[in-house]
């Protein structure tokens, strides 16, 4: 018995260095192909046949592609605390950086974190009213409260429609958080029912940031 239990110790052992570099490669680089609250690669964005009369829309989804592609050199700087909160609180890294790429591209928009009117903070745009500050505007306190504000407001939708798919509980989810860190009115219905571009320039956003790695 006592060879075989000296054999285990070594087989043991030898696994330690793989061991912490897994443990290492977690905490640098969380695993991007996991998420609670539905497939962002299954949401999709209606398509509009680019015609005279809908010129407007189109416009707005090229503008939609172009920033997307502007925002992803500066979420670079950012990709790391992404990934780890994302992978603490189940979500879709993609996800969090097309929100932050909606509210604010990546910081381009604000002035020492605060938006034109200095009622919303940060990365993710928290109204100052509902929420008190936790981090610095670009710290990854801050990317974590956002995130639990989307987490909170995807987990109302689902108790509120339990019969829907993830999907559209992720989509309404996208919709309450809108409009919670926008102090404005939750509906009880359907959130995206009044206004459901600002869940369909996220789902494109996270996509294209899905595509390049996030």
């Amino acid at each position: 018995m006592f060879p075989g239990l000296l054999g285990q110790l070594r087989r043991a052992i030898a696994m330690i260095p793989t061991l912490l570099l897994l443990g290492l490669t977690a905490l640098v680089a969380p695993s991007m192909s996991y998420s609670c609250y539905g497939d962002i690669n299954a949401l999709q964005a209606p398509t509009i046949s680019c015609t005279s009369v809908r010129a407007p829309e189109c416009a707005r989804l090229a503008m939609v592609q172009r920033t997307a592609e502007a925002d992803m050199v500066r979420l670079r700087k950012y990709e790391i605390p992404i990934k780890r909160v994302a992978r603490n609180l189940c979500l879709d890294p993609a996800l969090i950086a097309a929100i932050i790429s909606q509210e604010s591209r990546v910081g381009l928009l604000l002035d020492n974190g605060w938006d034109r009117d200095q009622q919303k903070y940060g990365l993710m745009q928290i109204n100052r009213q509902q929420y008190q500050r936790s981090g610095v505007w670009d710290s990854e306190d801050h990317i974590n409260q956002g995130s639990t504000i989307l987490v909170l407001s995807i987990n109302e939708v689902q108790a509120r429609h339990p019969t829907w798919t993830l999907d559209r509980q992720l989509r309404g989810g996208l919709c309450t958080y809108h409009a919670k860190t926008g102090n404005l009115q939750v509906y009880e219905e359907d959130p995206c029912d009044r206004d459901d571009y600002y869940a369909n320039s996220v789902i494109r956003r996270a996509h294209y940031f899905k595509s390049h790695g996030f």
